[in-house]
Formats: structure tokens, sequence, C-alpha cells
């Protein structure tokens, strides 16, 4: 099949303008660092982290070069890490005076059949991908509760938390985890007039991918896809954008796909 033809990135239309956005694994070319680029081009102000302090430095340095350093910031986190979770929207209040949306898209993946799978691995990877998760909902719920209008959660999960992978066992589970989590936490939140809800891309082709990956397996991959092609992070993005502004004003605790596969 022939690849379908990759569509230009939209331009923005001020979905978010004025609002504060917080996105945890956000240095880089990832879907996190694609979030960023599309939220500032929608009008938001940002703060980004990442658990990489150098490529963090260089993101927050680009994204400002574009944007103006008014509208940018950024704060080392490691989502495994309670105090530094806690600091973290700390920062975004104490820089910005609010929080208007969190975007939690940390997340840990690799490759291992179960029978070989050790405990270290499997315990990292649901302790960066659930757990981080878990750590950053709550730090930032109980900041929004108590908060004038609320605000809006965007959990970044997967389809293989509905889909089958081979050697994917540790990684699907923690994000079938994530899927649960936004529905359950959704509940909770919309007393407080907080919106929670998820993304679950297939598969949007970044470096960080590409290390983790063989070229076989996301050669396999892309083949199943229905446009014959991979996702560029900011068509996640995109979705990411929309959940956040309030053209989804009456949705919470969906897992909503951005996926090209077939049935």
């Amino acid at each position: 099949m022939r690849e379908a033809t990759r569509p230009p990135c939209p331009e923005g239309r001020g979905l978010l303008k004025d609002k504060i956005v917080v996105i945890t694994a956000a240095a880089g070319a990832g879907i996190g660092g694609a979030t960023a680029r599309r939220c500032l081009e929608e009008g938001a102000g940002v703060l980004v982290s990442d658990a990489h302090e150098r490529r963090l430095k260089e993101t927050v340095a680009e994204l400002a070069d574009a944007h103006g350093r008014d509208a940018v910031a950024g704060r080392p986190c490691d989502v495994t890490d309670e105090r530094q979770v806690q600091a973290l929207y700390a920062a975004a209040v104490d820089r910005f005076g609010r929080i208007d949306v969190a975007v939690n898209n940390a997340g840990l993946g690799g490759t291992a059949d179960l029978a070989d799978m050790t405990d270290e691995q499997w315990n990292r990877v649901l302790d960066v991908t659930l757990g981080g998760t878990f750590r950053c909902t709550r730090a930032v719920l109980r900041l929004l509760r108590e908060q004038e209008g609320g605000g809006v959660i965007v959990n970044n999960a997967s389809v293989v938390g509905w889909r089958a992978q081979r050697g994917q066992s540790h990684y699907a589970a923690a994000k079938a985890g994530v899927m649960a989590l936004t529905r359950c936490a959704a509940l909770e939140a919309a007393a407080y007039g907080v919106r929670i809800n998820a993304v679950a891309p297939s598969l949007a082709m970044h470096p960080h991918l590409v290390k983790v990956t063989t070229p076989e397996l996301l050669e396999s991959l892309t083949a199943a896809e229905a446009y014959g092609r991979h996702a560029e992070p900011w068509e996640v993005a995109n979705v990411i954008v929309f959940l956040a502004c309030d053209y989804s004003s009456y949705m919470t605790g969906e897992v909503v796909s951005v996926s090209g596969q077939h049935p």
C-alpha cells in the first residue's frame, strides 16, 4: 500500500489563550515536546519538565527563542520521586500564578518476553509509567480542587492498553492502568470542576522510540496502520490540545484513541 501524504501541521487558533499548561517528559522531539510547541502556538504559557536536565535546558531555550521567555519555563522532575513531583507543580504556581492544564506524558517502555522479564524491568516500567501518572495526577488535583475554575488533566496512555503485543506485558499493564486511573479519577474530580481524559496513541515516531524498538518491529507496526505511515508527534499533540481546551468541555473519563490502525 502506498504511504499517505503527511499533512501540514495546522496553525494555532488561540484554543488555549492565557491558559497555563504543565507537561512532563517534554524535552526533545517526542509527544511531550510536540505538545509543548502546540500549546504555545495555541496561546498558552507552558512549564516543561523532564528527568533529563541537559535536554530540558535545550528545549526550554528553543521554545523561549520561538515564543518568548515570559511564556516558557522549565523544571527538572523525576516522576518516581514524590518530592520532585510536588516541587514541579509548586514551581508552576509560583511562576505563573495558577495551573489550568496538566499533561502527564512521562512513561517508560522496553521489550522483554514475560518469562525472561526481571522484577527490576517490571517495576521500573510500572513505577514511571503508571506510578508517575498517579503521583502527578494526585499532586495537581490537590491544587486544582482548591482553584477557582477547576482545570484539566490529560494523561498519555497507549493502544497497547487495549491490544496485545509481544514483549510488552509490563508496558501494556502500565498503560491499561493509566486508562483505569483516568476513568476513576475523573469521577472524583468532577465535583471540583476538573476534567480528566487520556489519549491512546498507536505509533508516533520520534528518536526515543527508535532507540528502544527494533527496525523490524517498527516496520510491522507501520504496516498495520491504515494510512501506511506512522503518526507525527504533533498529530497526537493536537488531540491533547483538543482535550485541554474548551471544545471538549463535556468530556471526562474518556480515553481517546489516536490511531490509524486497521480494525
